[in-house]
């Protein structure tokens, strides 16, 4: 052991900047995890209002155990309660589409009425009266 020293991880720059790297991306995944859980406990509809708080103020005053605890105990759920929300946003933008592009529209009224001369249902002066009301509508 004469002469002889340990060599650190710090002792070099590479292994240096990559340590400090880990730790600066562990610490953003803790944020977005601590993030995404509290998020989680004031989305549940289910979750009364104490169960709210309780959680919150174990997540606050414990955090790491707090987290880890939740994960466990409402890991599952998570997950089932995010596709319900995304699917809840997918109806809902399905719907405003539905009705702001609508089949109510004097477009699809006059392409129905164009359908039905081209196939010989109705004559060009019922198309055409037709047409008028739909475009004084």
């Amino acid at each position: 052991m004469n002469g002889s020293t340990l060599n650190l991880a710090a002792d070099y720059p590479l292994l240096n900047v990559f340590w400090t790297t880990m730790w600066f991306f562990l610490w953003i995944l803790w944020f977005m995890l601590l993030f995404r859980v509290i998020g989680d406990i004031f989305r549940d509809d289910a979750l009364s209002g104490w169960g709210k708080a309780g959680w919150c103020v174990f997540v606050v005053i414990l955090p790491f155990l707090g987290i880890f605890v939740y994960l466990i105990a409402r890991g599952r759920g998570m997950g089932e309660r995010e596709m319900r929300r995304i699917q809840r946003s997918q109806e809902d933008m399905n719907s405003y589409i539905r009705e702001t592009a609508g089949s109510s529209g004097k477009a699809d009224e006059l392409a129905k009425l164009a359908d039905l001369k081209t196939n010989g249902h109705i004559t060009a002066e019922e198309f055409e009266k037709a047409k008028a009301k739909v475009l004084a509508a």
